[in-house]
């Protein structure tokens, strides 16, 4: 079991969609963190404010950390985004969420590895749906 974890946004939609493989990972985690980009991202992907309540209820019932963007994980992510945005396409929220799990000193749990692999610095646990 995990002590604390940061949680990408694709584990968390396959949780809501049901994948008993992500509902696994995200309950054997003593503290789940998502950064305030994951919870963007799921707010950006609803529909309509029925889903907007369920998805507050989910963060709430798993008492999910949500942990904010600071001056030192946006130049962090800045800089991740200038050394591997030609290279390996890294997008900012992807920046962004790496940037806090390596400032919080915290693995990311992600089914995403293509997005993430190549950051030596940052703990990456797979996660395959």
């Amino acid at each position: 079991m995990h002590n604390r974890i940061l949680i990408d946004t694709d584990v968390i939609i396959w949780h809501m969609r049901g994948n008993q493989k992500a509902r696994a990972a995200i309950h054997h985690v003593e503290a789940p963190s998502i950064s305030i980009i994951t919870q963007m991202e799921l707010v950006q992907g609803l529909r309509n404010k029925q889903e907007q309540a369920a998805l507050h209820r989910f963060l709430e019932q798993l008492g999910f950390d949500v942990l904010a963007v600071n001056d030192v994980i946006s130049h962090r992510a800045l800089f991740l985004m200038e050394e591997w945005r030609l290279s390996h396409q890294m997008l900012m929220a992807d920046a962004m969420i790496a940037a806090t799990a390596i400032e919080h000193g915290i693995p990311l749990l992600s089914g995403n590895e293509k997005h993430y692999r190549f950051l030596r610095m940052l703990k990456l646990e797979r996660f395959k749906p």
